[in-house]
């Protein structure tokens, strides 16, 4: 029985409430106007449709395109980048290459496998091409 009590509380319910109005009543001394639809006919909302569908359609064609060229630019700037990588290494390589070449000790090997050798200090003279 006494669950019978507890759930017997809850089944009376309140009484419900009446409805307020949502919005005042107009007067009646304004005149009632004829309602007018100003709805736009069928064939005008299809062409104001078919014009933004194109209109839109040329907007995203036209995102599309910029966006394809600015890969290509991208594109186009890392073959630069590639090819600028390149040709400072070459750069390195040459420069190297200069700097072993005049290296003292390959001119001197050189012109000892040419049979010239290096003249003692004692053995050296000056020239004094002075003034006349």
């Amino acid at each position: 029985m006494a669950t019978a009590d507890w759930f017997a509380a809850t089944a009376v319910a309140e009484p419900a409430r009446a409805p307020r109005p949502r919005s005042r009543p107009r007067p009646d001394a304004a005149p009632a106007r004829p309602s007018r639809s100003r709805a736009r006919p069928a064939s005008r909302r299809i062409t104001g449709g078919i014009v933004w569908m194109a209109a839109l359609a040329i907007l995203l064609a036209g995102v599309v395109a910029l966006n394809v060229a600015v890969l290509r630019t991208n594109m186009a700037v890392d073959r630069l980048d590639q090819q600028q990588a390149q040709l400072q290494a070459q750069n390195q390589a040459l420069a190297s290459q200069v700097s072993a070449a005049s290296a003292a000790p390959r001119i001197e090997a050189a012109a000892h496998k040419l049979g010239l050798v290096q003249a003692p200090a004692a053995d050296t003279s000056y020239l004094d091409l002075g003034r006349p």
